[in-house]
């Protein structure tokens, strides 16, 4: 791959933005300080925050969940490796109910919010466009928040009424990302795309970090019912925020400047098609580089929910390490990834405002070493027998790197096809959620005795699916905005 130009740049240089050619009437950027624009990348941000918090408590709260007496007192007698022993923590009166649920049952607790995340994907990005994106987003995410506050009642209830809330707490946030993309391509510049939406995407991997060993305290020093209460009440106070200071567009928006209401309209104005509610769907479902996008986003899942599910599992089965008593550590994989997603943010707008790389380039560059570099340390952790410190060195690496993709693939819809992005975001998600479903199955079914061979096998073929991802893009991604998404008439006219 070329460091500045490529056969298919000819196309994309033609439709770049007048911000970077030089000429006379170049659009003049308005200041990011105290912006409408970067605050929404702000308010987003904390709403990304709260949907991931309100994902992954479960996780840490069913350690506390379930009556594991005897779990207890053989805590490391299976591990492969010398147990880590972490200093003992005295035990408090918990009055918080206690279930005795199998190994299956709690994978389909577990497993549950994934049937109901996929189902919105598709119509979350439909919707976005029809009835707005900021009422679909913070409905959506208010539906969250409400079932995760029923979340102890449900489970008081019984197993079923619990899979069934933490279904409809897939369906209410599924509607999310796909409402978030449709709502950026009404306000993201497209020379500031990258920094905006990792700014806005960072709240994910916050959220990932601070809730694991926040979760794990609150089981401590209160019970597994308040992890629920707290997250959700956190979760009320950003919808009463969203509800005041979101607004669709920049044009609706009664407080923005002049000055940027007119920057951000006339940067987007020859990227927006003018018929944005006649939809091309056979020119989308047939798009190329949609395609690609859908395979990178896939690929790149299947090691992310690998980590995100079975990380835990491998450092407690394998190398006799337990991540309950060690919050803070289980965080740092996604602390690194998030401090990667900033940096990459800014030097890809960089690399395309002040070096003219063309987006295309710039794309393909953060996706490829975003995905291969994290195959590589993925494979090598499954080498580092019992050091654990080698093994979580390597995994916090490989979760790092694949931070860099925030900047490639991940916003990539914006670039093709801006005033559709919720749609395609809604397509390329609903794929990428599948990983999140099938893939720790298959990784356990592989790891029946936990050996290290075995882990090897998961993750030999975790990197073979992210390099498998990475070179499609590579060959097929593009960065130029699709005929068919400025002349939708053309395109509808056909379906």
């Amino acid at each position: 791959m070329e460091s500045r130009c490529s056969d298919t740049d000819s196309e994309e240089q033609q439709q770049e933005p007048l911000l970077h050619r030089g000429r006379k009437d170049k659009i003049q950027p308005a200041p990011a300080c105290c912006s409408a624009r970067y605050s929404l990348a702000l308010l987003s941000c904390f709403g990304f925050f709260v949907v991931y918090a309100l994902r992954v408590n479960l996780s840490v709260a069913m350690v506390d969940m379930l009556n594991t007496t005897k779990q207890e007192q053989h805590n490391h007698s299976g591990s492969v490796c010398a147990a880590h022993p972490s200093p003992a923590r005295p035990k408090h009166n918990h009055t918080a109910s206690l279930y005795d649920w199998d190994s299956e049952t709690q994978g389909w607790i577990l497993g549950s919010f994934f049937y109901g995340y996929i189902l919105t994907q598709i119509p979350g990005g439909y919707l976005a466009g029809r009835l707005g994106a900021k009422w679909l987003l913070g409905l959506g995410t208010l539906v969250t928040v409400v079932f995760t506050l029923l979340t102890p009642l449900a489970a008081d209830l019984g197993a079923s009424y619990l899979i069934a809330v933490r279904v409809l707490e897939g369906v209410g946030e599924g509607v999310t990302f796909p409402a978030m993309f449709s709502m950026w391509g009404a306000w993201a510049p497209p020379l500031e795309r990258s920094r905006l939406l990792t700014s806005s995407q960072i709240g994910i991997l916050i959220g990932t970090v601070v809730s694991l060993p926040l979760s794990g305290e609150i089981c401590f020093y209160l019970d597994w019912t308040y992890v629920f209460y707290i997250f959700g009440v956190v979760g009320l106070l950003w919808f009463m925020l969203w509800a005041f200071l979101a607004f669709d567009s920049p044009n609706s928006h009664p407080w923005i400047s002049e000055q940027e209401r007119i920057y951000i309209t006339s940067s987007l104005k020859k990227e927006l098609s003018p018929l944005a509610q006649r939809i091309p769907w056979r020119a989308i479902v047939t798009s190329r580089p949609l395609l690609a996008i859908v395979v990178a986003h896939f690929s790149y899942n299947w090691t992310f929910y690998t980590l995100l599910t079975l990380l835990p599992t491998y450092m407690n089965d394998v190398l006799g390490f337990s991540i309950q008593q060690n919050g803070l550590l289980s965080a740092l994989p996604y602390l690194g990834c998030a401090m990667f997603t900033l940096l990459s943010g800014q030097l890809a707008d960089n690399l395309r405002e002040r070096w003219h790389y063309q987006t295309v380039t710039v794309r393909k560059f953060f996706s490829v070493v975003g995905m291969i570099g994290p195959a590589v340390f993925l494979v090598a952790t499954g080498y580092t027998g019992c050091n654990y410190t080698l093994a979580l060195t390597f995994l916090t690496v490989s979760s790092s790197l694949g931070g860099l993709s925030s900047s490639g693939f991940n916003i990539n819809h914006l670039d093709i096809a801006p005033s559709y992005a919720g749609i395609l975001q809604g397509i390329t998600n609903c794929f990428a959620t599948i990983p999140g479903m099938v893939g720790p199955v298959i990784a356990r079914s592989l790891t029946v005795n936990n050996t290290i061979e075995e882990w090897q096998t998961v993750f030999y073929i975790a990197a073979a699916i992210n390099i498998f991802g990475a070179t499609f893009y590579s060959i097929f991604g593009q960065g130029n905005v699709q005929p068919w998404a400025i002349h939708a008439d053309s395109y509808t006219a056909q379906d």
